[in-house]
């Protein structure tokens, strides 16, 4: 019998480090989307500060506790990541596994703040996007996630079957950053 094995979405692709700016991408094992139940989010609230220590993070933010870390991914949900989500967690809201729909990647480096600059609309100084920022936008012509995870890195989260796109577009991207500088 044939045995398969599995492959991250950007197998192959990944990592890229091009004018200081690195690329890699990040195997998320648990993602799961967080759908309080109508009338339930006071008390998924306190599911989530007792199983996780996170707080429901506000519209545009993340909550992080260890390796856990929870971001806002649109109107009454949330993505928890890097931790198994606790079953408890279902009585008051759905909770729907991730892991094999998304590609997580990670952009950092003096120039990322840069290369985002080329293919979103967000604005990324600091004043309005700081470390614990997240949206749902546009990375070029794919709906993505990016939050920003750190003073100079931002993660990336597009669709699984747009994995390929994505790295070609922030490879160009961080090229002709590269080029600029000289």
């Amino acid at each position: 019998m044939t045995e398969l094995k599995a492959l991250s979405p950007a197998a192959g692709l990944l990592p890229l480090n091009i004018g200081g700016v690195e690329l890699r991408e990040d195997e998320m094992r648990a993602l799961t989307l967080i759908a309080p139940y109508k009338g339930q989010e006071g008390a998924l609230a306190k599911a989530l500060e007792a199983a996780h220590g996170l707080n429901w993070p506000a519209v545009g933010a993340t909550s992080e506790s260890g390796a856990a870390r929870l971001v806002w991914f649109g109107r009454g949900a949330a993505l928890l990541a890097g931790a198994e989500a606790s079953a408890k967690l279902a009585k008051h809201a759905a909770l729907t596994d991730q892991a094999d729909a998304w590609s997580c990647l990670t952009l950092e480096g003096a120039g990322a703040r840069d290369v985002l600059a080329r293919l979103t609309p967000l604005d990324m100084r600091d004043v309005a996007f700081p470390v614990g920022s997240t949206a749902r936008t546009e990375v070029f012509h794919m709906a993505c996630s990016v939050t920003r995870v750190g003073p100079q890195s931002w993660q990336i989260m597009g669709f699984r079957s747009m994995a390929k796109t994505l790295v070609h577009d922030l490879k160009t991207a961080m090229e002709g950053v590269a080029a600029r500088a000289g």
